[in-house]
């Protein structure tokens, strides 16, 4: 059964205003160029309107850097609290419940899943999740001989530990949905939870606590004075973006989350800086910074650290650093810390590579090839096709492509319909039925165009069977296709190597995440020949898609 979350007006708008509703075409300023800013770039940059060497960002790394390099005093940066990532993996008698799929991975949807409403509102595994409060704060009995055995070694607990305790004064908790936020807010008023009880709970939840940045006022009145106050904000989607709560400092990732842009979006809130002007009252140029870290709590180890991955590799669009490159920086500002039981520890790059691909398939690994970042669909490459004829031509060829040319003239067209009635409404408002054809002219062309990306996609799921066919490890997989295998190639995908080379001179595919697909495909293969003892490319060069690493470079990696 489907829980119920935030509304469908909610859900737009923490999305916002994205760059589909700006036209360069309709403003009233010329200029040959425009700077696009974005706090969430990944909508941009999924729906294939930049490319690479458009896109520049100052990440959360690069803050970090800045903060730590700084010379002298003043340091703008200073305030900008340190992320810590800390995973735990929970006693068995807690998670078993909960676990589903082929690999029993923990479902936290499934653990938090909650009926009824408002103070009605009840956790369907109840017990479970009562354990699980006494666990965040060190009294899970199943644990206390273990935390004994351990000693100074224990886990730190986010309510049990006195250094996290007096820094997570005031939390928030992302939940599934608005029955589990409620059916949370009840559990903690029991009297078996004496120790939430210095908490207040606020409940961002559902339409009552107000649409988008409504839902905040509640939340500031409910802290008054956040230095005396102790509050635990419980949402399931609200003020997850677009919002800042200074006094936040923790936030606990208490549901499934399929996308990294919206775990980190989500993380990033207890992030802001928390400074105190004038603490004293004596200095008026004094300032007290109240939070030098701040913490993400996750309790699905193997999904926190495949969002850290896949987060890190995205943000990161240079094609010639190898993934834990891209891993490594990252973590080196957000440390990640997992606690797997009997032991926490810090793990490093090649760690988290690793534990995220635990328990991957061949066929699971396949779905990394069904992103719509591996194809490039924006107008500019579209209307390169249209005018290549021997494109359009080698597309058709193959199965699922047979009204390519039509397809994509549709996309151009509604798209050019689309800018004339936006630059219809500067002039003038528009009739309601302009109103109505331009709702419907967008609705079809961006249904087309992902109708374009997913035949695109298709194509390129049948890279992954070409890889498992050939054996030239070495050699890039472009010069493998176009080289070595080129009977092969044709035989997989249907596709000629000379209309293969020209759709990836018109732009079709992006490369720098094709090497990264490809590097992971080959990561797995290690692993599996390793395993079996058999590994006969060890010391050899490995190709990606278009560029290749060295044994040192993968060594390194590894």
């Amino acid at each position: 059964m489907k829980q119920k979350a935030e509304s469908k007006k909610e859900q737009e708008y923490g999305q916002g205003v994205g760059i589909e509703d700006f036209d360069e075409n309709i403003m009233p300023i010329t200029t040959n160029h425009y700077l696009y800013l974005s706090g969430t770039p990944f909508r941009a940059i999924n729906s294939g309107e930049f490319i690479e060497d458009q896109i520049f960002n100052w990440t959360y790394s690069d803050e970090q850097k800045a903060k730590n390099s700084w010379k002298g005093e003043d340091n703008p940066y200073a305030a900008l609290p340190r992320m810590v990532m800390m995973t735990y993996q929970l006693p068995d008698t807690i998670k078993d419940v909960a676990l589903q799929g082929e690999f029993d991975e923990f479902n936290l949807n499934t653990f938090f899943m909650a009926d009824g409403e408002k103070d009605k509102a009840k956790f369907k595994y109840e017990n479970e999740v009562q354990k699980w409060l006494d666990l965040i704060r060190g009294a899970f009995a199943e644990t206390t001989v273990d935390n004994l055995k351990l000693g100074a070694q224990k886990p730190p607990m986010p309510f049990g530990d006195s250094r996290l305790k007096d820094i997570l004064t005031h939390t928030f908790w992302f939940l599934p949905s608005v029955a589990s936020c409620y059916a949370m807010a009840n559990l903690l008023k029991r009297r078996q939870n004496t120790f939430y009880h210095d908490y207040k709970i606020i409940v961002a939840a559902g339409t009552e606590a107000g649409i988008g940045v409504d839902a905040l006022n509640p939340v500031y009145k409910t802290m008054d004075n956040p230095l005396e106050s102790k509050t635990i904000t419980l949402s399931c989607g609200k003020l997850t973006t677009g919002v800042s709560v200074k006094p936040w400092s923790g936030i606990f990732m208490l549901r499934n989350s399929s996308s990294p842009e919206t775990y980190f979006q989500a993380a990033f809130r207890v992030q802001t800086p928390w400074v105190i002007h004038n603490p004293d009252n004596l200095n008026p140029n004094m300032r007290e910074i109240m939070k030098e870290e701040c913490y993400v709590f996750d309790f699905a180890p193997d999904r926190a650290l495949r969002q850290i991955a896949d987060y890190s590799c995205r943000l990161n669009i240079d094609e010639n650093t190898n993934p834990e490159r891209k891993v490594e920086e990252f973590i080196q500002f957000l440390p990640v810390l997992a606690y797997d039981g009997s032991s926490m520890r810090q793990i490093d790059a090649a760690g988290i590579l690793d534990m995220a691909m635990s328990g991957t398939t061949a066929t699971l690994l396949a779905r990394r090839w069904e992103s719509a970042l591996l194809v490039n669909v924006d107008n500019l490459t579209l209307e390169r096709l249209m005018n290549n004829k021997e494109a359009l031509s080698a597309l058709m060829s193959i199965e699922g492509f047979r009204n390519l040319n039509k397809d994509i003239q549709t996309v151009i067209n509604k798209s050019n319909a689309v800018n004339d009635l936006k630059k219809k409404s500067v002039e003038r408002p528009l009739t309601e039925k302009e109103k109505k054809e331009l709702t419907q002219e967008e609705k079809e062309y961006k249904s087309m165009r992902k109708k374009i990306q997913e035949k695109l996609i298709k194509f390129a799921t049948r890279v992954p069977i070409f890889m498992y066919l050939t054996d030239h490890r070495e050699r890039t997989l472009k010069d493998v296709i176009t080289q070595l295998e080129p009977a092969l190639f044709k035989k997989v995908t249907g596709l000629e190597v000379k209309d293969f080379e020209l759709l990836v001179s018109l732009g079709v595919f992006n490369g720098a995440l094709m090497n990264d697909a490809v590097y992971k495909f080959k990561r797995y293969e290690d692993a599996s020949l390793e395993y079996t003892g058999i590994n006969k490319h060890q010391g050899e060069n490995v190709g990606l898609w278009d560029t290749t690493l060295s044994p040192d470079e993968y060594i390194v990696a590894m």
